[in-house]
């Protein structure tokens, strides 16, 4: 029950997170979500965590050890890539975020904002995309490559670690049909894929105010 309740309240959460950067990112319109919109992010959100987190559970349950060094490189390659992005574009330290703040104080703004950025995006998809370069710190565009890029990779991780537990798990599941969960698990991710695609090619509140659809970027 309090798991179900837990995984409830952070999808609950997301939602309410892709509703704000929504608006952050078009706040000189008039953004008004409609009720399909609500439930595609709410199905998007449940699949992507939930297959998520459960993957990320067996695969710990039989290789211990590894599950640390598969979350390390996930958090440190989300952690590093929004600076990489910031130093290949060239561009001035931000310096505007707050006046009081010096130099360094930013850049342990910056620092935990990024670790923020790299948590969220160890279990979903964030929903604004941390810009260093922009005065406002989000990303105003949307990205169709970087997405994609994401959810193929992601998936093809969530396939690799659960042919990993797969192979190496124990007596532990001997009662549980192991291929079956395996293709509940995808199709499940899968699941999600598909309500995010909706979401951004009906739902979307601001889909015509994109420079092409996300069918057309695919």
């Amino acid at each position: 029950i309090f798991m179900v309740l837990s995984l409830l309240s952070i999808v609950y959460g997301a939602l309410r997170c892709n509703i704000l950067a929504i608006k952050i990112k078009y706040d000189d319109y008039d953004v008004r979500v409609k009720p399909a919109a609500y439930l595609c992010i709410f199905m998007w959100r449940s699949f992507e965590i939930a297959t998520r987190v459960t993957v990320l559970v067996l695969f710990g349950s039989v290789l211990r050890i590894w599950i640390f060094l598969v979350v390390l490189l996930n958090f440190l390659g989300f952690c590093f890539y929004p600076w990489i992005l910031f130093w290949l574009s060239k561009s001035p330290f931000p310096e505007n975020i707050e006046k009081e703040l010096s130099r360094v104080g930013t850049t342990i703004v910056l620092c935990l904002l990024t670790f923020l950025y790299a948590g969220i995006n160890m279990f979903c998809w964030s929903a604004a995309q941390v810009e260093l370069s922009d005065p406002d710190l989000i990303s105003k565009s949307q990205n169709w490559y970087r997405m994609t890029v994401y959810y193929i990779v992601r998936l093809m991780e969530n396939a690799f670690l659960l042919l990993m537990w797969y192979i190496y798990r124990t007596d532990f599941y001997l009662y549980v049909c192991a291929p079956m969960l395996v293709l509940q698990l995808l199709i499940g991710y899968c699941m999600g894929i598909f309500f995010m695609l909706v979401f951004y090619q009906f739902c979307h509140p601001c889909k015509k105010l994109f420079s092409s659809s996300i069918t057309e970027a695919l």
